[in-house]
């Protein structure tokens, strides 16, 4: 069963949505590593929580592989994009409730082919085995 894709970004998806419904302000704590496209400076101990809020961000993609969106910070518009893999917890900022995830380093830092059309087309590349006599 391997082969089963994460249930993580469906849970992303449905907290997102709890959050909104409830009129909460959805948060992801995201493990920043170089992958992670996020303003540098608002980075501490290689970690960032970024606002996913409906009003805070514009062009919202939570897709099964990448979360993306435009985000000011500090007056200047920033294009984000980061692995659902670095996802590191998911909740509503007013009360805390949510969930957080385990983060598999090794999983998270497997090499990924990116498409010229962007994250959004990106495969992962699966290891194989070549029979050497």
């Amino acid at each position: 069963m391997s082969d089963v894709p994460s249930n993580k970004p469906y849970l992303i998806r449905a907290l997102h949505q709890w959050c909104t419904d409830f009129g909460f302000t959805p948060f992801i704590a995201v493990f920043v590593g170089s992958s992670v496209d996020v303003p540098l400076e608002f980075v501490k101990n290689d970690e960032i929580v970024l606002n996913l809020s409906l009003e805070a961000c514009h062009q919202l993609n939570l897709d099964n592989d990448w979360i993306s969106f435009q985000a000011r910070f500090g007056g200047i518009p920033r294009k984000i994009m980061v692995p659902v893999t670095h996802v590191l917890a998911v909740y509503a900022r007013e009360n805390g409730q949510g969930m957080s995830f385990p983060f598999d380093a090794a999983r998270a830092n497997a090499p990924k082919e990116v498409s010229s059309e962007g994250p959004e087309k990106s495969k992962v590349t699966r290891p194989f085995l070549t029979i050497v006599k």
